[in-house]
């Protein structure tokens, strides 16, 4: 039996990436999984490839930037799978630039697609969560928070600081219902990295070698193993932290 059968999993920004490697790896361990993206067609193919792989999982659309298409999302998802015992939340616009170059409105769709929906889909997704009784929460935030040099993150780093609050709040409010909330920050070989290697070379070469472990991770053997791996129960104990999976690059105390 895998360590995550009946469990129900909703990923948000599934479409491709970290989303679909967290998808994957879930779906792998058992979980029946919640395809979630703007694009559906890209959701169905990841949707599709769980199932090919045998694997059970449903795509479906959300624009997680508006509060009814989350609603409707989560009653969706209860609708078809039964209920909800894993919420990932990794959907994000990333709003980078010098703060004289972002724009008021790149820094609001920041955080309208990062803390607030996730502080919308961690309370649409509670009560079914704490129906499960071992209910998990899993939150992306971003090591650049923590760079030395924030120079063109300033935006971004802040709107994922602020979902890595509400990671620990919810952790301390919600902990008695036994649900556990985390957050994890990777570095990942997806598209948004391979664009910002090729878009600045030589700050990509200079900041890998500050990698230990000299290599990015794989969206799903690295991270979404990682994650899947949390969300069992060997992790039961652990909540509220951030788990930096990065090769050992951040440090978050």
């Amino acid at each position: 039996m895998a360590k995550l059968d009946k469990k129900v999993a909703i990923v948000t920004g599934a479409g491709q990436g970290v989303g679909r490697g967290i998808a994957l790896a879930l779906a792998a361990d058992g979980a029946a999984v919640a395809v979630v993206g703007r694009t559906l067609d890209k959701v169905r193919s990841v949707a599709a490839e769980i199932e090919a792989a045998g694997g059970k999982a449903r795509a479906f659309h959300c624009d997680v930037k508006d509060a009814g298409s989350i609603a409707a999302l989560v009653a969706d998802v209860v609708g078809a799978f039964g209920g909800v015992d894993i919420l990932v939340n990794n959907a994000q616009e990333v709003p980078l630039g010098p703060l004289s170059d972002v724009s008021d409105e790149a820094f609001l769709a920041g955080f309208e697609s990062g803390p607030l929906a996730t502080f919308r889909l961690m309370k649409q997704c509670r009560p079914h969560l704490a129906k499960s009784g071992e209910g998990v929460i899993i939150n992306l935030a971003t090591s650049a928070a923590v760079r030395w040099d924030m120079s063109g993150y300033g935006t971004y780093a802040a709107v994922k600081e602020a979902t890595r609050i509400l990671t620990r709040a919810a952790a301390a409010e919600w902990g008695m219902e036994g649900i556990r909330v985390l957050t994890v920050a990777p570095h990942a070989d997806s598209p948004g990295l391979k664009a910002w290697i090729e878009a600045r070379p030589e700050e990509a070469e200079a900041f890998f070698r500050t990698i230990p472990l000299r290599r990015i991770g794989r969206c799903e053997q690295d991270i979404g193993r990682a994650v899947s791996a949390l969300c069992g129960p060997e992790f039961g104990y652990l909540t509220g932290a951030t788990v930096p999976l990065d090769g050992g690059q951040a440090n978050f105390d």
